[in-house]
């Protein structure tokens, strides 16, 4: 396995001059930019004291310097603390504070919403968006920095150049990343992710989903975040991709400008946003009278889903090869219709405690309603008597795994089992062939009345199903099961339909589709969409 520091070296090396991280319609810094700014860090952390080891703190919004700073970071073998620019300011400073972190970077308008006197280790504070000081603890850090020019000059006469990139390869099993999971401000769970790690999930990357010099790719996920952090941005540069930066989440018409413009080889995405795509531009069409005998009919069907198909591949630029999804389960109805159509799309599984890869297959290969197979360099096992029929908590092994949770040994104790498998906190089974099904979260799972297991994530993919749905949360109210239901206002008021006159017909049409515990006795309606965390997941705790 080849280190992610040395595709880096080499990347850079052969392609100084060409763009490598941008932001969309501002800045762009190519590989020798990005080199040249790595270095003046590295002196900067030189002359403030900064150690390997050290920690590291990272809180902006998402950005070409987001990614110039996390670089300089783990290239000088210190700990980056990536923290989600939209956690609560206590939050920011608690985080901080646990990872006893020493320097920070961030954008100004959060460092103006944070207390230093809570941050206590804390001697530098760097701007993400120019790389000005915003604050120094002490006149030896100001001198210091104030010198840099002249430190620079005197390591670097000519400047930096290609021959001068070289980065530790020796640190495998060192750690790297301490990643938090949530906010919380107590017993946070930092996890804690060694330069293997990273390397493992780069190296599938490259060897599965290849990225070459001549690609491009959006930038849209929170860069705090493994997925975002992994496959839109260290994952393509290592293989010479030029990575554009969204910046904050966009609103449907940025990012589909975006995508033309760009035209990226990949989208990573979660399943919400191509379900809404789907059930708003394409499925009204495909379920007119017309459309369904149509599509019915061999050989012309094949043409229709053609049209279909380049059409959709064109609003994201038209040079896609692959469009993969994880977070979530993807919904069935939505799934059935992309394979179908023949969408190059494939669900993953993953966690931030992986790196985040758990288990991928290429969209040629992806069995319907699986999430593809372990990936390499890992193993995955079912916590149960029968595997492929009784359904059991999914674990794993391997490179791609945490080594524990930062200052937290009781929590890290309860991740792994006693010969040494991490718990995902998932639940499934696994077929013969390896391809792996999840059906729902462990903490999520209801025991009905009469001891069945109730996986609610299978019953919302039958009601997301049903028309005006765009998203419900199933919950146990009294040993009975409850539908929390979103619904499309503006399609209910331009279809003139008042929606719980509906609700008899769809009890009926999502019981039908149900075993007999697991039939639901309401549905009821929410004002407005579910809250989310970064990945897109339903804050579930918020809607018992």
């Amino acid at each position: 396995m080849k280190h992610y520091f040395t595709r880096l070296e080499e990347t850079m090396r052969a392609h100084w001059d060409k763009p490598a991280l941008c932001n969309y319609h501002g800045e762009e810094f190519t590989f020798g930019d990005v080199a040249t700014k790595i270095e003046r860090f590295h002196l900067v952390f030189e002359s403030v004291g900064v150690k390997k080891g050290d920690k590291i703190a990272l809180c902006a919004k998402n950005s070409a310097r987001w990614g110039i700073s996390f670089l300089s970071v783990v290239t000088y073998e210190a700990v980056v603390v990536p923290i989600l620019a939209d956690f609560l300011p206590e939050s920011v400073n608690h985080l901080v504070d646990h990872s006893e972190s020493r320097i920070l970077f961030t954008d100004p308008d959060i460092w103006k919403k944070l207390d230093i006197s809570k941050m206590p280790n804390i001697s530098t504070v760097v701007s993400v968006a120019d790389f000005t000081i915003l604050y120094a603890d002490d006149d030896r850090t100001r001198e210091a920095l104030a010198s840099l020019d002249d430190l620079y000059r005197e390591r670097f006469p000519e400047g930096v150049k290609p021959e001068d990139v070289h980065y530790p390869v020796d640190n495998d099993k060192e750690l790297s990343i301490i990643n938090y999971t949530s906010g919380t401000t107590s017993a946070p769970k930092g996890v804690m992710l060694r330069h293997e790690c990273l390397s493992s999930n780069v190296q599938f990357g490259q060897d599965n989903i290849p990225s070459y010099p001549e690609d491009n790719i959006v930038s849209m996920l929170p860069m705090a975040h493994m997925y975002g952090m992994m496959f839109e941005f260290i994952y393509p540069l290592c293989g010479g991709t030029t990575v554009y930066f969204l910046g904050k989440t966009p609103t449907p018409a940025l990012l589909l400008g975006a995508m033309k413009e760009v035209k990226p080889y990949l989208v990573i995405t979660v399943p919400l946003v191509m379900e809404k795509i789907f059930k708003s531009a394409l499925l009204p069409k495909l379920k007119t009278p017309a459309m369904k005998v149509l599509t019915a009919i061999p050989g012309v069907n094949r043409i229709i889903f053609k049209k279909i198909r380049e059409k959709l591949l064109s609003a994201f630029g038209g040079k896609v090869r692959s469009i993969i999804m994880g977070g979530a389960a993807l919904n069935p109805e939505v799934e059935a219709w992309f394979k179908k159509i023949g969408i190059p799309f494939t669900v993953g599984y993953g966690m931030t405690e992986a790196a985040p890869l758990l288990a991928y297959a290429p969209w040629e290969e992806f069995v319907p309603k699986s999430c593809g197979k372990a990936v390499d360099r890992e193993e995955v096992r079912i916590d149960s008597d029968d595997p492929q029929n009784v359904v059991g908590e999914i674990q794993a092994r391997g490179t791609n795994i945490m080594s524990g949770y930062y200052k937290n040994e009781e929590a890290t104790r309860a991740a792994f089992t006693a010969d040494g498998w991490m718990n995902t906190g998932d639940l499934g089974v696994i077929d013969a062939q390896g391809n792996i099904f999840i059906r729902g979260r462990s903490k999520n799972m209801i025991l009905s009345s009469n001891g069945q297991n109730i996986y609610p994530e299978e019953v919302e993919a039958v009601v997301n199903n049903q028309p005006y749905v765009v998203e419900s949360v199933v919950v146990d109210r009294a040993s009975k099961l409850v539908a929390l239901v979103y619904v499309d206002k503006d399609a209910l008021a331009k279809d003139q339909v008042d929606f719980e006159s509906l609700v008899p017909g769809m009890m009926t049409v999502v019981n039908k589709q149900l075993p007999s515990y697991s039939k639901i006795t309401k549905f009821e309606v929410v004002d407005s969409p579910f809250e989310k965390t970064p990945k897109m997941s339903i804050k579930r705790f918020l809607y018992k």
